[in-house]
């Protein structure tokens, strides 16, 4: 077995990984930049290495030489797929814990995995200049939807061809560009894959990756909850199919779309790494794939024969997220001031109270997997698990996740790759947050921050005179008589930030930060601005003419100066945050009249950066 592994990533991967490596005796090297000096994976490591770049193969591979790694697992994204890694590590003697650098150069490219799919038989989406418009542009060196765009008219095509290069270029280190049909409604189906070096391959089922927006995955499950037998058999034989074909080795995930409307399946691409959603394939056929994974990487046979792979039950996982769900999935960062994960489930996660979350790397901040022994108990003991789940002092997804896991539609299974760009979710109401604020803000009033949430609950000592609260409005809580502007409130329990209480006679359990300051409540994971309206003093709407940063990042490019007249819809600049890029447009034709941005500088949200006034 290897002796020693370097895991070539962070975050909740390279954590992932760790665990598996203790279990089996290994030792474990983190590699790190100046920004994760402190972060979880390089605490869960035997030894660290501080690197410049998560994508500088030169010095990945120098730390891997210096630490006397035996391998290297590279997890997903960064170099995972870059052949040039592969090499580098195949020439510096060190095993990489992944197909070789000869197939991960022909199934890691879009536009080479194309052909060889081809050559094995399996079908392909028509290329894009066959089937006309809408078209999908998309990087050819990686994926994890970097690097892709909807285009449905010409008039798009050439700044959203600009857009995915730049996109690519900056998470893989290559702009090629494929152009193919885009299929409006489709499941997104993958099959997992394993090969050893024996002349094995296996699959492990599928999973339904059709929660989707802007092709990232939000929710994944295992198996695939609309696929018939006969449907099942033609996706997983295709994908075995393949990676016989190409000789592969190692832990791979052949992506395939179901087209909703003829029942056609096609192929769309090779990741040859191990993925994001691995977990609910482990839920349901009860392996290790990491482990896997690294006893294939040691010359080992597979240890296991088609028949031995069954499944058991279902399982979901759901991405968390920094990003407003309900403000345009735009990237978020700041400070998690407080994080509290759900138990009874399984959470792969690097995220803790005080961490702070830049827009250097992916939002992805963990995952919440849930099995049962049916698809509705899972998606159950998933709602439960979201309503456990609470991250304060930065917003992100997980009220969002928790609407989809109980909407109809999810419920249901009738989703697909489009759901989520036509579906209408609305956040919760803020009454409740609003409320539950204003109602702590009074004990603490009263009893004092320290006080007001023991682990033996609080009391109320203070004289019962009615306090004004200044949230997004004026509140009223009337103590003496329990009510916030008239609504009945009853305290059942308060400790560790969450407070149970009945709000008009129902039981509510919400997360609250009771942090002197801080004047935010969390209902359901999703946190709720409530600061008085004076907050951003002194800032312009964007509707009287300034362009306000949708979300904190850096400015990649600026195109207009003062003095320029501009069109309705014409490109200012544009934002880039989390591999995320975001064109910022005149909110009407006008007279560009002020620029605050400078490409390469770091933006706070909401930071005006262009002024333009009526023409």
């Amino acid at each position: 077995m290897i002796e020693s592994v370097l895991v070539a990533n962070r975050g909740e991967i390279a954590v992932r990984v760790f665990r598996t490596c203790r279990r089996l005796g290994i030792r474990t090297i983190a590699v790190f930049t100046d920004l994760d000096a402190t972060a979880p994976h390089v605490r869960a490591a035997d030894v660290a290495v501080r690197v410049e770049s998560y994508l500088d193969i030169g010095a990945v591979v120098a730390a891997a030489v210096a630490t006397g790694a035996g391998a290297v697992h590279p997890g997903y994204g960064f170099l995972s797929e870059r052949a040039e890694f592969a090499q580098a590590l195949e020439d510096a003697g060190i095993t990489l814990v992944g197909p070789s650098a000869r197939v991960m150069e022909q199934m890691g490219r879009k536009d080479a995995a194309r052909e060889i799919a081809v050559a094995a038989g399996v079908p392909v989406v028509p290329r894009g200049e066959d089937a006309g418009y809408p078209v999908l542009v998309k990087a050819a060196a990686g994926g994890g939807g970097k690097g892709m765009r909807i285009v449905r008219s010409a008039a798009e095509y050439d700044d959203a061809l600009a857009a995915a290069r730049r996109e690519a270029a900056h998470a893989f280190g290559d702009d090629t560009i494929l152009v193919e049909k885009y299929v409006e409604h489709g499941r997104h189906i993958e099959v997992q894959v394993l090969g050893d070096s024996h002349g094995t391959v296996l699959h492990f089922f599928e999973r339904d990756c059709s929660t989707q927006r802007r092709h990232q995955k939000v929710l994944e499950e295992a198996p695939a909850p609309t696929l018939d037998p006969a449907t099942r058999e033609r996706v997983t034989s295709a994908a075995v199919r393949l990676a016989e074909h190409v000789g592969y080795t190692n832990a791979g995930t052949v992506e395939l779309l179901l087209d909703s409307d003829t029942g056609e399946v096609y192929f769309l691409e090779m990741n040859t790494r191990l993925q994001v959603e691995h977990p609910v394939t482990e839920a349901v056929t009860g392996v290790d794939l990491v482990e896997l994974q690294l006893r294939v990487a040691a010359g080992e046979p597979i240890g296991l024969s088609q028949d031995d792979v069954t499944l058991t039950g279902h399982a979901i996982e759901a991405r968390v997220y920094a990003e407003d769900s309900f403000g345009g999935f735009l990237p978020q960062a700041g400070t998690a001031d407080l994080v509290r994960w759900p138990a009874g489930v399984r959470v792969d996660h690097a995220l803790e109270p005080r961490q702070v979350v830049s827009t250097a790397y992916d939002p992805m901040l963990g995952k919440i997997v849930a099995h049962g022994p049916d698809r509705e108990s899972a998606r159950l003991a998933l709602l439960a698990a979201l309503d456990d789940t609470a991250i304060l002092g930065l917003t992100t997804n997980a009220g969002f996740l928790r609407v989809l896991v109980a909407s109809d539609d999810f419920r249901d299974a009738t989703i697909d790759t489009a759901w989520l760009d036509t579906a209408v979710l609305e956040p919760p109401s803020a009454d409740l947050p609003r409320t539950i604020t204003a109602w702590t803000a009074a004990m603490l009033a009263a009893s004092g921050p320290v006080e007001a949430f023991q682990r033996d609950g609080f009391r109320l000592g203070a004289a019962p005179a009615p306090i004004v609260v200044a949230l997004d409005r004026e509140v009223v809580v009337d103590r003496a008589a329990g009510t916030v502007d008239g609504v009945e409130v009853r305290t059942i329990s308060a400790a560790d930030h969450v407070l149970q209480a009945r709000v008009a006679g129902e039981r509510v359990a919400v997360t609250v930060n009771v942090q002197p300051g801080l004047a935010e409540a969390a209902y359901q994971g999703q946190r709720f601005d409530l600061t008085p309206p004076d907050r951003l003093a002194g800032a312009v709407a964007a509707g009287d003419g300034t362009v306000l940063s949708p979300m904190p990042g850096t400015v990649l490019e600026v195109r207009v100066r003062p003095g320029q007249q501009v069109g309705a819809g014409d490109v200012l600049g544009v934002v880039e945050a989390m591999k995320m890029e975001l064109a910022l447009t005149a909110p009407f034709a006008g007279i560009v009249t002020e620029v605050s941005a400078a490409a390469g500088q770091q933006v706070p949200l909401r930071a005006p950066l262009f002024v333009v006034e009526p023409a």
